[in-house]
């Protein structure tokens, strides 16, 4: 594997400011004179050709944004940049790989940890010739991103099969937690049935050392991301079960002082499907409030919900319907204050896509609901990603050149 401890690119900050910081723009919609709902100010980034954009947040409440550069047909770089109150930096080369697992709904991240630089850092990497044995490859830094000297794989099976879908959450006392989707038992018969995706977690220090390591569930959907947030009382881990009779909704597990709980139902949506949808939870949580984001389509009708709890996951309310037109899902949410929390996803409208966006206040009520920006409604577009910083709101997503390539986009997002 070719590795590139510290690329930085010198000329990005000059090149920033000599085309201005923020161009300002009221409306990305070009084919209408109608405006979107919501104000964007594009910043520019060094991305070219690349996709699966992500967010982190420090204690500080900076966010960084990761993203894969495609350097060609088969090499790819997973690259960071630090937005010091909205300004991008200079970009930072984690790794690169020609025998990564690239895949348009499992992307890599990058999340800050620690007192002293620590950073951690995932992706995947082939682990056999099967097109879906791959390992989760787990890098660190205690330099702020100079060097990633420590490199390890939290799942210890050694089985050559599916292992992704990660969320990493910052801990204390240097330490991380990672969760993710584990197929080291689909590759052994039980009664001549293989064995079901699990749900798997691990603690881990700012040297790579394993601490502490859970079978969470015994039986999850197969390729839908999770997401884990903590709050005040402990962590919470959201993700799409997969019962006996494939009903497939979301449900939720909580560490506890003694140990974590069983898995619960956020709500019974019943969505009875034989195939995994690839349309994960998101999760995000302030102090004891947590915000629960998530998309089904039970009988037949796509839906985007958002449940609201008040005690740190135990309960949730009465799901909130937000779609407007026909929900894609690719759903994310932040808290942005202590009394206000959005939601974006996408929906697919009468002539292209668009990400949408609402605002809610801490009881759940609409302020505001709208197109944020257009998108290509395929695949290929991806999952837009929302994060909430010190600086203000920001979008990350991936767009379509007219070209047929894709680029990562950056956006603050502003109220009217």
């Amino acid at each position: 594997m070719i590795r590139l401890n510290h690329l930085r690119v010198s000329i990005v900050s000059a090149w920033l400011f000599a085309i201005g910081l923020l161009l300002t723009t009221c409306s990305l919609d070009k084919d209408t004179k109608k405006p979107l709902d919501y104000e964007l100010s594009d910043i520019p980034i060094p991305a070219t050709w690349g996709g699966e954009p992500n967010f982190a947040k420090n204690e500080q409440g900076e966010l960084w944004l990761s993203w894969l550069e495609y350097l060609n047909d088969s090499l790819s770089a997973l690259q960071v940049v630090a937005l010091k109150n909205g300004i991008p930096g200079d970009p930072i080369v984690v790794d690169t790989g020609s025998n990564w697992f690239v895949n348009w709904a499992d992307f890599p991240s990058v999340a800050p940890f620690g007192t002293k630089g620590e950073m951690a850092a995932h992706w995947l990497q082939k682990s056999a010739e099967g097109t879906f044995d791959y390992d989760v490859r787990i890098a660190i830094s205690t330099d702020d991103g100079k060097t990633w000297p420590t490199e390890f794989i939290p799942h210890n099976d050694g089985v050559a099969a599916e292992h992704g879908f990660v969320s990493l959450v910052p801990l204390p006392e240097n330490q991380m937690f990672a969760v993710w989707l584990d197929g080291r038992h689909t590759k052994t018969e039980v009664d001549g049935n293989k064995g079901a995706m699990t749900l798997h977690a691990a603690i881990f220090d700012n040297e790579g050392e394993i601490r502490e390591d859970y079978e969470l569930d015994s039986r999850i959907c197969d390729c839908c991301q999770t997401a884990a947030t903590l709050t005040d009382e402990g962590l919470v881990v959201a993700y799409r079960d997969r019962s006996e009779t494939e009903v497939r909704d979301i449900y939720v597990v909580r560490q506890t002082e003694s140990g974590w709980t069983e898995p619960v139902a956020v709500h019974e949506d019943n969505w009875l499907i034989n195939g995994c949808p690839v349309n994960g939870p998101a999760l995000d949580a302030r102090g004891k409030k947590v915000a629960l984001a998530w998309f089904t389509a039970a009988d037949g009708v796509p839906q985007v919900k958002l449940a609201l709890s008040g005690d740190a996951g135990k309960t949730f309310s009465a799901p909130i319907r937000l779609d407007e037109e026909v929900a894609l899902g690719r759903v994310d949410v932040s808290w942005v204050s202590d009394t206000e929390v959005w939601v974006s996803w996408t929906e697919s409208g009468e002539q292209s896509g668009a990400i949408q966006l609402a605002r809610l206040n801490a009881a759940g009520e609409v302020l505001q609901k709208g197109a944020v920006a257009k998108t290509d409604p395929s695949r290929k577009s991806g999952f837009p990603r929302l994060a909430a910083g010190r600086a203000g709101v920001y979008l990350a997503w991936t767009e379509i050149t007219d070209e047929g390539l894709t680029k990562v986009r950056l956006a603050q997002v502003r109220v009217p």
